[in-house]
């Protein structure tokens, strides 16, 4: 290994200025917006008393990290009273490079934390008592914090909120292994809970377990299927999460052959099944050639190796698509694409078998993310990419996040040896809708993928080139040898040239908080979510909730900035301001198809809805050519989208080489539950007409919707619904008529013999362009009001089936103060939010494959 050149010079600077320099931010107040400042308050900032003081925090701790690397600096006054291991590996060219752990030395769990926490403080402590140190970590850190508070770039949430603080832990997700055994099964769980407790995120293969049906040698016992040690794990996820402050996710991954495979394609479709996953099936180019020409497969018991059954690559596919359309889940992974590419940069240490709950990290058991992103909106100047400085920037973002392994507290001594091994780092962008505005490019067209191309290839680039100079001064990343970056090993490969610190430098992934904090809308590589939608202050969301409408000044109109710059340069189109961006919220948070706007305008700034599905899956392809991990993106689609649309989408992505994909049609997973299974269904049969002649009892329910005051009259008969009347004014218009008609059709659906418990959930699904209200209280729809007009009957009569709610309305009578109740988290993950679960806004969006929302009010995303 060899050393960074230079002797620590001793400088003219008082102690006094020097200890100011250390406690003090380097420059003034950040420029912050409103929404900024109280995301990253409540996200990010905490006890710290300012946001220039949050960053200056971050900033020196990753700082620290210089310290291990200069050949001045004592290494035994470091790791004094530290428990660690040492080992310098042979990397070729007859250099060798240190592998140092600071978990691997202690024997017991429940030192680790302790033995950790001694080894920061050494850290700080030499910096305080050697006035050398201080300003070679001073130098570097004022490097980072000008990248940081520019918002030129940030790190993953986990860096930004404990970075100097107790916890330490840096990495947003890992991949943990789960062996065939119910002591490997324990074992996964426990280890799960405890990234879970941490703040991290996990992601699974159950590839290695026996499927359902098979024999269980030691007892003699039938084995229980490869979907129960996910049970555990989704078991255990729910109790963490009820009792902490974050949400753990989880990603499950199933490769095609496992004979469980049918099981797992449906898992979801189950109400209460894996709620706290994604999943994803695993295949390879075989699977989907066999899928284009209708052939079987087998089906293999990864326990006993041996051929158990066949099936058809077909039908499996479509069982995946009909899965996809009607809930987002599974997606897709093509791991051979992954594991013959520089994603698997070790392939001696094993073949790579899941990623992390958003797909676009692959990682080994016991790897880990460690993640950031460069904020492209930054680099554009007259009208043209300043490539100059986003070089610059790569490559202290590369700097940064090689730190950032070295200060990391990991949750598992295996995970740190992992991920100091390998020094896997993932270095993405945020803001390209913000790029492509500015540069005038709309993002569906073909100028903009090329443009996706050479932006891509040049971060790729500049990654790996500052990767090969930190190598120089670090050395090369320690399990080197036999990668596929060693020409004297088995599993080199041409085309990976150098010699890298970081096995894998770049990556795309979810930005949903650390965008808001940075002050832009295009999250990771998606286009922006709408141009200009509603945002209410605690008294308008306290009405809503309430289920009243709000005083029109608690409520303000939220506009993309860039295109309100560019709606004033053209003084509004010719509108009042008020009356554009009512226009525009009434176009589903689109400018495209307002007359008053010029079609160039529109062109640049579409939303995620305006694009079609082929250019969102150009746009990850382009991505993806020049990434050395993978990209996480949802291709949204309307609700309207088809199983073909789906299947179309999953075809594109394959051809197109993406390495992954996930879905998500527009209202999918609210109906979810409702989908009834063939075996379910119920002829409907003729009935007598009811006697009528003793007279019915009538209930009457109103309800606020985006369409004015709905009104419910439900008659009925010894508890039994006869008919139901609904209408909404103004008489004559048609919605009104509309309106009545439904309640006709369901009286006479009733009176066929319907069941009212069917017309109801699929009622209960239906939305449309003016939902009104908030959270529990939120109209949807005028259907969806009728469904709870309904609900709200059959609950008074005991009769709503094992009184499972669909609607939390049901419940005014027990929850008068309209506030949602603890248990309420227990149904969150029934259907897609259409609101943020934290502040309840509805301003959110679900991109990045991520299957929570990002809330563009408070910043709630499911990784922060």
């Amino acid at each position: 290994m060899k050393n960074r050149g230079g002797t620590l010079t001793e400088e003219n600077v008082g102690e006094k200025n020097l200890v100011l320099e250390w406690e003090k931010p380097p420059f003034g107040d950040l420029p912050l917006t409103e929404n900024q400042r109280k995301v990253i308050k409540d996200k990010y900032q905490k006890d710290d008393p300012s946001p220039e003081v949050w960053l200056w925090r971050v900033a020196k701790n990753i700082a620290l990290a210089e310290l291990l690397y200069h050949p001045e600096i004592p290494r035994d006054q470091l790791l004094a009273g530290v428990k660690y291991t040492q080992e310098w590996l042979d990397v070729g060219n007859g250099e060798t490079s240190e592998l140092l752990s600071i978990h691997s030395g202690v024997k017991e769990f429940s030192e680790l934390k302790s033995n950790h926490k001694r080894f920061i403080q050494n850290l700080y402590a030499y910096v305080e008592k050697s006035k050398k140190a201080k300003e070679l970590v001073l130098k570097t850190a004022k490097q980072f914090y000008d990248i940081l508070a520019n918002f030129d770039f940030l790190p993953n949430s986990p860096a930004l909120m404990n970075a100097g603080r107790e916890l330490q832990q840096l990495s947003a997700c890992f991949v943990l292994p789960i062996e065939d055994s119910i002591e490997g099964w324990g074992e996964a769980v426990k280890q799960t809970m405890l990234v879970h407790k941490s703040g991290g995120g996990t992601g699974f293969s159950v590839c290695r377990i026996r499927p359902k049906g098979a024999t269980v040698s030691s007892t003699k016992g039938i084995a229980s299927g490869a979907l129960s040690p996910l049970n555990l794990i989704n078991n255990a996820t729910q109790e963490v999460k009820q009792g902490g402050t974050r949400r753990g996710a989880n990603m499950g991954i199933m490769p095609y052959w496992h004979p469980d495979i049918f099981q797992f394609i449906k898992a979801k479709s189950e109400e209460g099944k894996l709620e706290n996953f994604n999943i994803s099936i695993a295949v390879d180019e075989k699977f989907m050639n066999a899928v284009e020409k209708g052939e079987e497969y087998d089906l293999i018991d990864p326990h006993s190796k041996k051929v158990v059954g066949k099936a058809n690559a077909r039908e499996i596919f479509d069982l995946i698509i009909e899965s996809a359309w009607r809930s987002g889940d599974p997606g897709m992974i093509w791991l051979d694409r992954i594991n013959n590419s520089v994603s698997n940069p070790t392939p001696l240490l094993g073949e790579i078998e899941a990623t992390n709950p958003c797909g676009e990290q692959p990682l080994l058991p016991f790897d880990a993310c460690n993640l950031g992103s460069i904020n492209l909106s930054k680099f554009v100047v007259m009208g043209k990419i300043d490539y100059a400085r986003l070089g610059e920037v790569v490559k202290l973002a590369v700097r940064f996040l090689d730190n950032v392994i070295d200060v990391n507290n990991f949750p598992l001594p295996e995970i740190e040896l992992t991920v100091k091994g390998n020094r896997r780092i993932g270095l993405g962008v945020m803001g390209w809708a913000e790029m492509l505005a500015l540069l005038g490019i709309p993002y569906d067209s073909d100028k903009a993928i090329k443009k996706a191309e050479e932006v891509m290839s040049f971060v790729n680039g500049k990654a790996l080139e500052a990767s090969e100079e930190l190598a120089l001064e670090r050395g090369v990343f320690p399990y080197f040898k036999d990668s596929i970056y060693d020409p004297s090993g088995a599993f080199y490969k041409e085309w990976a040239k150098g010699r890298p610190r970081n096995s894998t430098r770049t990556t795309i992934a979810p930005t949903g908080t650390i965008s808001i904090a940075a002050g832009v809308q295009g999250g990771g590589i998606e286009p922006f979510f709408s141009i200009a939608y509603t945002r209410y202050n605690a008294k308008a969301l306290d009405a809503l909730k309430a289920g009243k409408k709000p005083d029109e000044s608690d409520v303000f109109h939220e506009v993309n900035p860039l295109f309100l710059k560019v709606a004033k340069e053209n003084s509004f189109f010719g509108l009042k301001p008020e009356e554009l961006w009512k226009k525009i919220e009434d176009n589903h948070n689109s400018v495209r198809g307002i007359k008053e706007i010029p079609i160039d305008i529109q062109k640049v700034f579409p939303s995620a809805h305006d694009i079609d599905v082929i250019y969102h899956i150009k746009m990850q392809a382009a991505f993806q050519k020049h990434i050395d991990n993978a990209v996480s993106k949802t291709i949204n689609l309307p609700n309207s989208a088809s199983v073909d649309d789906i299947r179309n989408a999953y075809i594109t992505a394959w051809k197109l080489g993406c390495k992954g994909i996930t879905v998500y049609r527009d209202g999918s997973k609210s109906q979810q539950v409702l989908n009834i299974s063939e075996k379910k269904k119920k002829e409907v049969k003729k009935k007598k007409v009811i006697d009528f002649s003793e007279g019915l009892s009538s209930v009457y329910y109103k309800f606020e919707s985006g369409y004015g005051p709905v009104h419910v009259h439900i008659d009925h008969s010894n508890g039994k619904i006869v008919r139901v009347f609904t209408n909404t004014a103004p008489i004559g218009t048609e919605i009104a008529g509309l309106t009545t008609v439904l309640g006709i059709l369901v009286s006479k659906y009733l009176e066929l013999g319907g069941d009212v418990n069917e017309i109801r959930k699929h009622l209960n699904s239906i939305k449309s362009d003016k939902p009104f209200g908030f959270g529990p209280k939120r109209i949807e729809s005028i259907p969806h009001a009728v469904s709870i007009a309904l609900s709200k009957f059959l609950a008074q009569m005991d009769k709503l089936p094992g009184q499972q709610l669909l609607t939390p309305l049901i419940e005014e009578k027990e929850n008068k103060d309209n506030k949602p109740k603890k248990d309420d988290k227990k149904d969150d993950n029934k259907g897609r939010l259409s609101y943020c679960p934290k502040c309840f806004s509805p301003n959110i969006a679900y991109q990045s494959g991520c299957s929570g929302p990002t809330c563009f009010d408070c910043g709630y995303s499911e990784c922060s």
